[in-house]
């Protein structure tokens, strides 16, 4: 997975990405940063589906790379994960295509590999169970299990959101206490100004990839070599054939490692994301 990884950022340069390349498809607020992390310093994407602004499954992807190269720059130092909260506001079945789900869950699962701690769709509508039976092929059982659905009228679901945010600072379309929506002129603003900090760290050590020579060296070695570093710590596969969406689980229901979140990194091995923005987050 890694060697893959390495070979994909090497042809898609995806730190290479600019606001300016992506600004239409930020437009409506479909994908975005939110202002705070989570208390463990884990960057947060709202993702609005419903906010949808194009046809192109292409500008949609290189989009959501560039807002997870963006979450990753800003996660604190010690943290490697980002949390997704979805809102359903206004989404239909037409609302998103299979095609760039399936995408999305390749880009998230192959080239971003435990960057996700929860993903928490909340207060999907009925509908989106059928969306939902569509979508499960996709994804992994180990990424499967880190999505929460959370309703407003299930206290035990809404645990978890108390467990990982500051009220006040949460949207309020999360049950948070904060009315500020979203504001494409501010956050053109914030996301110029990180692109900047990316640029200063480009220009000061050159290409990261042409820097980091033990990354590089990794493409000469064997698959296998690869392989062995990047072992899965479980092969369980989800078989369930489930017709309706997922209990709301509790965050009493997870270990304290769980809520913190586990480390990218597995038998001492980082992804290349991994390496080059812990040098970034370094750097900036």
């Amino acid at each position: 997975m890694l060697k893959e990884t390495v070979k994909w950022r090497l042809k898609y340069k995806p730190e290479a990405i600019r606001w300016e390349d992506v600004a239409h498809e930020a437009a409506t607020g479909k994908i975005y940063r939110a202002d705070y992390s989570d208390k463990y310093g884990r960057s947060v994407l709202v993702m609005r589906p419903g906010f949808q602004n194009t046809n192109s499954a292409e500008g949609q992807i290189r989009y959501l790379v560039y807002c997870m190269e963006n979450a990753i720059l800003n996660l604190a130092a010690d943290q490697e994960q980002m949390v997704w909260l979805i809102d359903f506001q206004g989404w239909t079945m037409a609302s998103v295509s299979v095609k760039v789900t399936r995408e999305t869950a390749h880009v998230l699962q192959d080239f971003y590999p435990e960057r996700l701690a929860y993903g928490i769709p909340y207060n999907p509508p009925r509908i989106f169970e059928s969306f939902w039976k569509m979508v499960k092929p996709f994804l992994e059982h180990k990424t499967y299990k880190k999505v929460k659905f959370v309703y407003s009228d299930d206290v035990a679901s809404q645990k978890i959101m108390t467990e990982l945010f500051d009220m006040d600072k949460l949207e309020s379309a999360f049950g948070g206490h904060n009315p500020v929506g979203f504001d494409i002129n501010r956050y053109a603003e914030r996301m110029k100004e990180d692109d900047k900090k990316m640029d200063a760290f480009l220009n000061s050590r050159g290409s990261t990839f042409s820097q980091q020579q033990p990354l590089v060296s990794l493409l000469q070695q064997p698959e296998s070599s690869v392989s062995e570093a990047h072992s899965e710590a479980s092969s369980e596969a989800s078989s369930s054939s489930d017709s309706e969406l997922p209990k709301p689980e509790g965050i009493k229901n997870l270990s304290e490692n769980e809520i913190k979140g586990q480390s990218g990194c597995k038998n001492g091995v980082a992804s290349g994301s991994e390496i080059q923005h812990d040098m970034i987050r370094k750097s900036a």
